[in-house]
């Protein structure tokens, strides 16, 4: 280190493409695993092999459509596979892929930071709340 330099310098925890545009894909891949749906979807995927409707009666809330175009982009993108069986009616199962199941280390440090800040979350967005009397803000 040379004399007139006294500061540390170390990597940026998380990378950004630096122009404010997307080039380096950052954005589609997070628009695709980030959303609560294929979150939901890996989730029950990483407890192992699951045919359609089981998983739409693990998934509360979703709907037959839904998870149609969740588990197909999920498909396209390489993180679950889809096997058909030809019997009548077809029987198809969902798994996760090596690389889909290289995701769930992840979605389960996001599940277990959510749940230790869960309380802590409510609590501030009630004091905003009462701060904020009339927001639209949820």
């Amino acid at each position: 280190m040379s004399v007139g330099h006294t500061t540390v310098t170390t990597p940026p925890l998380v990378e950004s493409c630096g122009d404010g545009e997307d080039r380096c894909g950052i954005r589609e891949v997070l628009d695709r695993i980030g959303d609560k749906w294929s979150v939901m979807v890996v989730v029950e995927l990483a407890q192992g092999v699951r045919r359609f409707r089981e998983l739409q009666r693990a998934i509360n809330g979703i709907s037959q459509r839904m998870l149609t175009l969740t588990v197909r982009r999920l498909e396209r993108d390489g993180l679950v596979t889809r096997t058909v069986y030809p019997t009548v009616p077809p029987q198809v199962e969902y798994e996760l892929t090596p690389m889909g199941h290289s995701l769930t280390h992840l979605v389960k440090a996001l599940a277990d930071w959510s749940a230790g800040h869960h309380e802590a979350i409510a609590e501030s967005r009630r004091r905003w709340d009462a701060a904020n009397p009339g927001s639209h803000v949820r």
